[in-house]
């Protein structure tokens, strides 16, 4: 029997059952249904929801119709519930699924804004990428609000809530043990790979995935698992470096520590409510744009691949987040990247990857089974009418309309639009595809990316409970175990390039001179006095600190120029002419350019914080011969030839808190990371390497004969030689 029950007399009704003991638990804004025999139901008193009893136990009636439908029906597998839903949906309903939202903030308050309610409600968008959250506890607020909308409306489908990487720290904040922080703070992914240490990245995505999920974040735009092959890029701090095999280690790790759910938690194949799907990114590669320029903006949409090797960009997906070593198996969707994949498609057409056929379909879908959710990456159907401020990126359809380049995607096999709130171009491309392909056909395509898009929710068990504790979240997010782990990974993944006449480790308590015209001078003085004497001038000192960043080429274009504007993107402090580049790009061609050759052979290009060079050579000359700690902040390799004569002690750092680095100077800590990318040995070997090809470049060799390759890194004792560089070391 089945009957209607008013969320009110549930409780009362069935608690004491035999079968099923009901009870009802009143938290901050929601209550929870709690069922000794069966799962247990989150919802807003507000809503109006009902439930349904079956055999003792209870349902949502998330439709209202007084029966229990196979998708309310917590007690069937996931893809047969997906389907169900997808059947019963209307056209405007699945492309309210098919669209996720721009970039929101939660800043001053959780309420749900006005433009937030108008695409929920008119919309039908249930996918909401957050960017700022004031405090945890407002997070899962804004969370638990947007639910209870959604509840009453529609199909009663849950919002799902996403983000890009959070958990990264700035140089200038303090570790304190025993103190909790707004979120735990680990190196970026670059750094995470240099710790060569798969576990430490599952720990960290268990932690992370964690973490979210007491945020109401239930999908996490990562991990960028590009393979890092060009080293001009300036996304190449947020990969894995530039080996396949490490690459694919780590993001496997990855993806099993935020998608899978054990114990209590679990429920299907590894999936429950302590998952958080993974969107990793950017199927085929991101890493080859030509000259290293990033495909954000025009003048980067095109990768290049001058050695033939796509498949290297390829692997890290098919042997890593495809092939997952836990019970959820594979990622839950992939984003392809902006860029053109130059003469990559056989039939010749050139067209961005979120729109290509040969890329989605034929390679990704069919040649390698994917059939998880394909979302586009942001912003790609938009106009491109403020080209400076990398606004849209209609890479290859610039000319279409709106619309027919939703449909263009869609035919590619996409899935989902980031960046998209409006359903109207999606309902026009379903009209577009019945006038092509039959209204039969219409329908069924828009079904399968529903029942796609559909099953990460039921696999986060979001449709029995979307809602989460403020207080909770509070407590979990940034606690100081999490603070802690983050804290001990940032130690691990700074690399001691140099230490030459074992400048390292420094005394506790000897004298350290810090250049005030150092980046962050307070914050770095104010760690250092943690473990040294800080001392005002060179004559005083035992040692110098140095803490510079990298430096900064640009972004190998100039808006300002007469010329055709593009310029390469320098590795070097010092100014930099471009002797050695190609005399005729690979690529090129865009309507807002009257010419195809995008080369920048001849030109040149100041770096913009040549300053700390001049810097450190004053320093060195005031140290008369004392031992200077350069500590060196990257993002991607750096020609560190300018650098490394001026330094005893060199310590390359990816995302880490000066205080971190200061338990490696004291050694405190012994450093154990190893470099996961080569470091070049000039900019002529920058230009001469191909964009698509990983380890082609010859690495820089210091003054103490170490040649700073891929796995290269120094403990107090010497070279590190270990269990990791015999598994991952070019041979």
């Amino acid at each position: 029997m089945k009957r209607v029950l008013l969320y009110a007399a549930a409780a009362i009704c069935l608690l004491g059952c035999a079968r099923n003991e009901v009870s009802r638990k009143e938290m901050d804004g929601y209550v929870i249904l709690e069922q000794s025999r069966g799962r247990n139901l989150g919802f807003s008193p507000e809503s109006g929801l009902m439930f349904i009893e079956d055999k003792g136990l209870l349902f949502k009636d998330l439709d209202r119709d007084g029966q229990l439908d196979v998708y309310e029906d917590w007690r069937k597998p996931f893809a047969e519930r997906a389907r169900d839903l997808a059947s019963k949906m209307s056209v405007e309903q699945i492309a309210g699924l098919m669209l996720y939202s721009p970039h929101q903030a939660v800043d001053y308050g959780p309420e749900v804004t006005g433009p937030q309610g108008q695409f929920l409600k008119d919309d039908n968008v249930r996918s909401v990428l957050v960017v700022r959250l004031r405090t945890p506890e407002s997070g899962a607020i804004w969370n638990n609000n947007m639910q209870a909308l959604v509840e009453g409306i529609g199909m009663g489908i849950p919002v799902t809530i996403s983000s890009d990487p959070r958990n990264e720290t700035k140089a200038v904040a303090e570790y304190n043990a025993g103190s909790g922080g707004k979120i735990s703070l680990w190196p970026v992914m670059l750094g995470m790979a240099a710790t060569f240490d798969p576990e430490l990245v599952q720990e960290f995505g268990r932690i992370a995935s964690s973490e979210y999920r007491a945020l109401g974040i239930a999908t996490a735009l990562s991990p960028q698992m590009d393979l890092a092959t060009d080293p001009r890029w300036n996304r190449f701090y947020g990969t894995f470096g530039e080996s396949r095999e490490l690459c694919a280690d780590m993001a496997r790790a990855y993806i099993d520590g935020f998608q899978t759910s054990e114990g209590e938690d679990a429920l299907e194949d590894g999936w429950g409510y302590a998952s958080v799907s993974a969107m990793c990114k950017h199927w085929p590669g991101g890493g080859s744009g030509e000259g290293g320029r990033d495909a954000h903006f025009f003048y980067g949409k095109y990768a290049v691949y001058p050695g033939n090797d796509l498949e290297d960009g390829m692997w890290p997906f098919l042997s890593g987040a495809f092939r997952l070593d836990g019970p959820t198996a594979k990622a839950a969707a992939v984003m392809p990247y902006y860029t053109i994949s130059y003469g990559q498609n056989p039939s010749g057409e050139n067209v961005g990857n979120n729109y290509s056929s040969y890329i989605i379909n034929d390679l990704l879908r069919v040649k390698y089974g994917y059939d998880g959710v394909v979302c586009t990456d942001w912003c790609i159907t938009w106009e491109n009418d403020r080209p400076e401020e990398a606004w849209g990126k209609p890479w290859g359809m610039e000319t279409a309309s709106i619309e027919e380049r939703h449909f263009k995607a869609i035919e590619a096999g996409v899935d989902q639009f980031g960046g998209n709130c409006d359903a109207a171009p999606v309902i026009a491309a379903y009209r577009m595809w019945e006038e092509k392909y039959g209204a039969e056909s219409a329908r069924e395509r828009f079904e399968r990316s529903a029942v796609r898009l559909l099953l990460p929710i039921f696999r986060t068990g979001q449709f029995e409970n979307p809602y989460c504790d403020p207080a909770k979240a509070a407590a979990i997010v940034g606690n100081p175990d999490y603070m802690k782990a983050g804290f001990e990974a940032q130690i691990k993944s700074v690399v001691m390039a140099k230490n030459a006449g074992a400048a390292l480790p420094a005394a506790k308590g000897s004298k350290v001179y810090i250049p005030s015209r150092t980046r962050d001078y307070e914050t770095v003085c104010n760690a250092a006095r943690q473990y040294f004497e800080v001392v005002s001038n060179a004559a005083e000192a035992d040692f110098a600190l140095l803490c510079i960043n990298a430096p900064d080429g640009g972004v190998g274009y100039d808006f300002s120029r007469s010329d055709s504007g593009y310029l390469p993107i320098s590795l070097q402090y010092r100014p930099y002419c471009a002797e050695y580049a190609r005399e005729v790009s690979v690529a090129g061609g865009d309507p807002l350019e009257d010419f195809s050759n995008r080369s920048y052979k001849g030109r040149s290009v100041t770096t913009a914080n040549e300053w700390e060079l001049d810097m450190l050579e004053k320093c060195r000359a005031e140290m008369e011969g004392k031992p200077v700690v350069t500590v060196m902040a990257l993002t991607r390799p750096t020609v560190v030839s300018e650098v490394e004569p001026l330094s005893n002690a060199l310590l390359l750092s990816f995302g880490v808190q000066y205080q971190a680095v200061m338990e490696l100077i004291c050694g405190n800590s012994e450093p154990s990371a190893l470099l996961p990318m080569q470091m070049p040995a000039s900019m002529k070997s920058v230009e001469e390497q191909f964009e698509d090809v990983p380890f082609d470049m010859e690495p820089y060799t210091d003054s103490e004969g170490n040649q700073y390759d891929f796995a290269f890194g120094l403990n107090f004792s010497g070279v590190i030689k270990d269990a990791r560089t015999e598994k991952y070391a070019r041979r």
